[in-house]
């Protein structure tokens, strides 16, 4: 993916897609402008998106930019105006109105609130009077704007049809994210291939992997979410100055193996040279600094824990020598483990996550040899898949988007790629878990900092990269599903987080070309942790009958 070490097979494929692309232009990516309009203090609104969408809520957001101008990425400036929706169950008469207090800021979030489970709502969102364009889709099938099928285009009104929530009683919710790149300043850069240049942050401003913490760390306390998965790359090169920084990040929020797991990416790699020449020496290549801050006591870099009687497995998916632009590999002891740790409780509720997705599907951008797991393992996966139906999810990261593919021999587990945290549209999915089911809900990092970021940073790769990173549908950032999961545990009460102090500033860390924030929160604690060929131990045995998960609510259009 882009930002992602390339090989050369793999530049000559994206130089070919940029080629390709530059006829379309930024003209049909972008706002239109008012001819001569600009310094007129006229304001156009542009970037309507649908990003989160509940039994009970739906989250816009949208942008507003100087009607004429253009700056340094080829956007309208930002420019200050009012946010309103008008809303309601008939597109010819939208007689709720939903706002903004906020006329001070170009980066909109506006929120519906009292949904109806099963109900159909059509809706308009406004800014300075204009109804706001989607964000545009071109290169592929889909829309930004509504649950129904194929393209959104005009202004309005849309529609959206409310889930219905997971059966049974709320349990417990978890934060899945990936993709933070501590460390990095240049976000999608690839080399020297045209159109992926990267986009830096705007001068004076704070680095984007703190921005980016602060407000994920936020939102995903005041959504009080128990613990938190990272699903590899946590640095951008795995420079020890970055991997202290992210540590200390993670040891703000609570305790490893405790309140939040981790797991190796491609960027976190053993590498050489003079920076990583103090760190232990490598199994596969290099020196490990990754290892040194984060398995101690050589730790192998899987794991296997417990959440509330939810079995939870990290795979460690580039446990192999490579410069980290080829597939994701496990090695022979870890698999063993796998299926070894993943056969002893068949019926188990289970969660998988690791950092290379198993299956890639339906992108606009060029799929190479780098952008999953070895095909082999993958299937090997899968198969241990269908033979113990208590494994629901798989969370991948990698690809830097969010996509819900189904596996081909495992139709009750959903394959759910989380877009990173570090770039638009920069946030973490949230898995809230029932006893009948569960709901998988992508969320925006909120603060006014990051909101200016994503708004950058999704001018990556011509103004293309919403059409890959936000997912084409609804349902591939915003997922119900009924399962049989009585046999799992309540959390107990917690404080609330959101009335907590907001974290300490983060330290500075190296500045490579290639970084993301850190996503972090803190949780309660999980239970009996185990790690290593040995299996899994000391886990309790409780059994939930798991049918196949079938999706509520929400259309897969």
């Amino acid at each position: 993916m882009p930002g992602c070490y390339v090989t050369r097979r793999d530049t000559l494929r994206w130089t070919a897609f940029a080629l390709a692309a530059a006829p379309v232009g930024l003209g049909p990516l972008v706002a239109p402008r008012r001819a001569g309009a600009a310094g007129t203090g006229a304001v156009t609104p542009a970037h309507l998106e649908l990003v989160t969408l509940t039994e009970d809520e739906a989250i816009l957001t949208w942008y507003t930019g100087a009607t004429g101008s253009e700056d340094d990425l080829g956007r309208m400036e930002p420019a200050p105006a009012d946010a309103e929706v008008v809303w309601g169950t008939d597109p010819a008469r939208l007689d709720r109105t939903a706002s903004s207090d906020r006329t001070d800021t170009p980066y909109h979030q506006v929120r519906l609130t009292g949904l109806e489970p099963g109900r159909t709502y059509h809706y308009q969102a406004r800014s300075a009077g204009l109804p706001v364009p989607p964000t545009v889709f071109s290169l592929i099938d889909g829309n930004a704007v509504s649950t129904a099928d194929g393209p959104a285009p005009g202004t309005g009104p849309f529609a959206f049809t409310v889930p219905m929530p997971p059966p049974g009683r709320f349990l417990f919710s978890v934060v899945l994210c990936n993709d933070l790149h501590v460390g990095e300043t240049v976000a999608g850069r690839s080399g020297d291939i045209p159109g992926l240049e990267g986009v830096s942050q705007a001068p004076g401003l704070p680095p984007y992997p703190e921005v980016m913490f602060r407000s994920v760390a936020e939102d995903a306390a005041r959504l009080g979410a128990r613990f938190l998965l990272a699903a590899g790359d946590i640095t951008a090169e795995a420079e020890p100055v970055d991997l202290r920084t992210a540590r200390e990040m993670f040891d703000r929020f609570g305790e490893r193996h405790t309140d939040w797991f981790l797991t190796r990416g491609n960027h976190d790699r053993a590498h050489d040279g003079d920076p990583y020449a103090a760190c232990r020496v490598g199994r596969w290549q290099g020196h490990d600094c990754f290892a040194d801050q984060f398995l101690p006591d050589d730790e192998p870099g899987w794991i296997a824990t417990e959440a509330h009687g939810l079995r939870v497995l990290g795979l460690d998916t580039y446990d192999k020598p490579g410069k980290g632009s080829d597939s994701g590999g496990l090695s022979d002891d870890q698999m063993e483990w796998f299926r070894e740790t993943v056969d002893a409780d068949p019926d188990r509720p289970t969660v998988v996550f690791g950092h290379h997705p198993l299956v890639v599907e339906g992108s606009p951008y060029p799929v190479t040899d780098g952008s999953t797991l070895d095909a082999a393992q993958a299937a090997t996966i899968v198969e241990r898949y269908r033979a113990n139906p208590g494994v629901f999810l798989h969370h991948a990261g990698h690809t830097h988007r969010n996509k819900r593919s189904d596996l081909p021999g495992a139709p009750g587990v959903v394959h759910q790629e989380v877009a990173a945290v570090k770039e638009y549209p920069g946030g973490f999915t949230l898995l809230r878990v029932h006893e009948g089911g569960y709901a998988l809900n992508f969320h925006k990092a909120s603060s006014d900092e990051a909101a200016a970021w994503l708004e950058r940073s999704r001018t990556q790769i011509g103004h293309t990269w919403p059409q890959f990173a936000l997912g084409s549908r609804v349902s591939d950032r915003n997922l119900v599903v009924e399962r049989d999961l009585s046999g799992l545990e309540a959390a107990p009460a917690s404080p609330d987080r959101a009335t907590t102090a907001p974290p300490a500033p983060i330290p500075a860390s190296s500045g490579s070309d290639d970084g993301a924030p850190p996503v972090l929160l803190t949780g309660l604690g999980l239970a009996a942790v185990t790690a290593g060929a040995g299996g899994l131990l000391a886990l309790r045995r409780r059994r939930s009958g798991p049918p196949p998960a079938t999706d509520v609510g929400i259309d897969d259009a």
